[in-house]
């Protein structure tokens, strides 16, 4: 999403950098860049603003004039005010009160409230929750139709909400059902419309009054810019919402909104989605946001993607096999397939700090459907092959090639790939890291 904005101000750093010292003319010229960068982004005026004139008054400071190396210095004031500005820390949902707490998603038609509950649901249950989801779109068969398939796929007990029921009456069962299910959330899914009008409020306000949700959040479309800021205003002034979900964080879109809407409405974005999956759902962190905006990477999150697929028993077990050398073929399919779990390619490359600074890293097409093919060539050996490689002759591979639908020259590059890793990882076990070194060097 922020990869224009990201490559504009890493252009400005570059530049400020390159001075050995800094004057007021240097900073006012690279703010000035910050300072359409932003707007070209979509970011609200009066947040540009703030953020700009914050900057300046560090960045003319001794903060920066006295510093030894004042072109980093920017760099970190700009990712200090940039992570303020969106909230400084992460904000949990609220779940407090009588259970089960209720959870409550408003916003606007199209905004992925729908997709979202079961995202939620998700989530909660990896917390150690037991969510309950409500479909409250009285005034559209296919959400509630939608929900409960989601709830089904998800094995997440749904409401039977029907069409002819009231809003506030669906809520009102639902929590004695929930009860009865021993759940202990409710995810209440509320009707939406094309655009903000009184009938939508009205009902919501309902809804809110009778439930008493331990937290509102507003469900809002990233894409739609500074129209997603006016949006939560709207809805703010109407419902005092507690938090903001932004969906579809990983479209194109310039990114304004995750930076302005919390200095504009005064609420903190809670969740982002990244994904079309069901578990592409994440907390906001500014601080990592800010990094990601600023080429920093976003290690943290990597991590906790890498802790949430990975079994510690099995990561001691191939730990064992990589520094004995028996880092089998099936090894490195079951590798293949906790990447996969952890997200795309291109979203966990862009995680990792300074990749997008590097020219062959940049244009890289990222194609995850290669980590299907390799899986698939692996599952069409036959256990005796996985573990010993070096069997596959061309018979066997043009066998292997057309049980997974692939070519031989797949199979060449996987059986070449794999060979690779293990010489490297030999020179490892035998001269430590600075042998892999000497061996990757060309004299």
């Amino acid at each position: 999403m922020f990869e224009s904005l990201s490559d504009r101000l890493n252009a400005v750093f570059k530049q400020l950098k390159g001075h050995g010292k800094l004057s007021e003319k240097n900073i006012a010229d690279g703010l000035k860049q910050v300072r359409m960068a932003l707007l070209e982004a979509d970011v609200h005026y009066r947040v540009v603003k703030k953020l700009v004139a914050d900057i300046k008054q560090r960045a003319l400071g001794q903060e920066v004039m006295a510093s030894l190396t004042p072109g980093q210095q920017v760099v970190k004031i700009v990712n200090d005010e940039l992570t303020a500005l969106m909230g400084s820390h992460h904000e949990a949902l609220e779940l407090g009160g009588p259970r089960p707490a209720a959870v409550m998603l408003a916003g606007l038609q199209g905004s992925g409230k729908t997709t979202t509950a079961g995202k939620l649901s998700v989530f909660l249950r990896k917390q150690g929750r037991t969510p309950y989801l409500v479909p409250v779109d009285v005034y559209r068969p296919a959400a509630i139709e939608q929900l409960v398939k989601l709830g089904a796929q998800l094995n997440v007990p749904v409401f039977a909400s029907a069409t002819d029921m009231d809003p506030v009456e669906i809520c009102r069962q639902a929590r004695i059902a929930a009860q009865q299910a021993g759940c202990d959330v409710l995810i209440i899914d509320t009707a939406g419309r094309l655009h903000v009008d009184e009938a939508l409020m009205a009902e919501l306000v309902r809804i809110r009054d009778v439930l008493k949700p331990s937290d509102v959040l507003l469900v809002a479309d990233a894409m739609t810019g500074q129209d997603a800021v006016n949006i939560a205003t709207a809805f703010d002034q109407a419902l005092d919402i507690g938090g903001i979900i932004l969906t579809k964080m990983d479209g194109d879109a310039r990114g304004g909104a995750a930076i302005s809407i919390k200095f504009v409405t005064g609420k903190p974005i809670k969740f982002v989605g990244t994904g079309e999956k069901l578990a592409d759902l994440e907390p906001f962190h500014p601080d990592r946001m800010s990094s990601r905006i600023l080429g920093m990477g976003d290690v943290l999150t990597m991590i906790e993607k890498a802790q949430a697929v990975v079994d510690e028993k099995k990561a001691a077990e191939l730990e064992k096999k990589l520094r004995t050398s028996q880092f089998t073929l099936e090894d490195f399919r079951d590798q293949m397939v906790q990447i996969r779990k952890m997200g795309s390619l291109s979203e966990l490359l862009a995680m990792i700090p300074g990749v997008n600074r590097f020219k062959q890293f940049k244009n890289l097409e990222v194609d995850d459907r290669e980590l299907v093919r390799i899986e698939a060539i692996i599952n069409s050996m036959t256990p005796t092959e996985r573990q010993k490689h070096t069997i596959i002759n061309g018979s066997r591979r043009k066998r292997i090639a057309k049980g997974s639908g692939t070519r031989v020259q797949d199979v060449n590059k996987l059986l070449k790939n794999y060979a690779q890793i293990m010489k490297m990882m030999k020179k490892i076990n035998k001269g430590g890291m600075r042998a892999m070194g000497r061996g990757m060097l060309p004299f």
